[in-house]
């Protein structure tokens, strides 16, 4: 497991700098795996360039939440021991299911187009800004405790 700087995982700048960068165009997962990157010594352009394919649900296709996705990536990044020991897959698998779990009891769902309320008449469950914050704050409750 990587190291996880607890000074860093303060929730509210963490969800501030997500907010920020989706202001300036980084898609739900960029947002999410940029603001977390610093806290788990992720280079930034690196987790920018990335989960560049997880934006609107997966590459447009309105599938999982790209704010979920970026979430889990962080997560396998922090889990992941490299190719020469592949064997951590199970422990980053738990964590990404604790990362979907988590958003979903928040929101009702973990999927794009539900959550926008794309063909739905009740209109959108959650915005794309609420979804930043939720996996913000939802990862970084995980790695605090994953510090511990």
């Amino acid at each position: 497991m990587k190291q996880i700087d607890t000074a860093l995982l303060d929730i509210k700048a963490c969800q501030d700098q997500a907010a920020e960068y989706h202001g300036r165009g980084f898609n739900c997962a960029q947002a999410v795996a940029c603001a977390l990157a610093p806290t788990v010594g992720l280079n930034h352009e690196t987790a920018f360039a990335l989960t560049e394919g997880f934006g609107a649900g997966m590459g447009g296709m309105t599938e999982t939440c790209g704010a979920i996705s970026g979430a889990v990536a962080v997560m396998g990044w922090v889990m992941s021991e490299g190719p020469e020991n592949p064997k951590t897959k199970g422990l980053t698998y738990k964590l990404s299911r604790q990362v979907a779990a988590a958003f979903k009891e928040k929101n009702s769902s973990t999927v794009c187009g539900t959550l926008k309320g794309i063909d739905s008449e009740n209109g959108p469950l959650r915005s794309c800004p609420g979804c930043i914050d939720d996996a913000t704050e939802i990862a970084c409750e995980i790695l605090k405790g994953l510090a511990k």
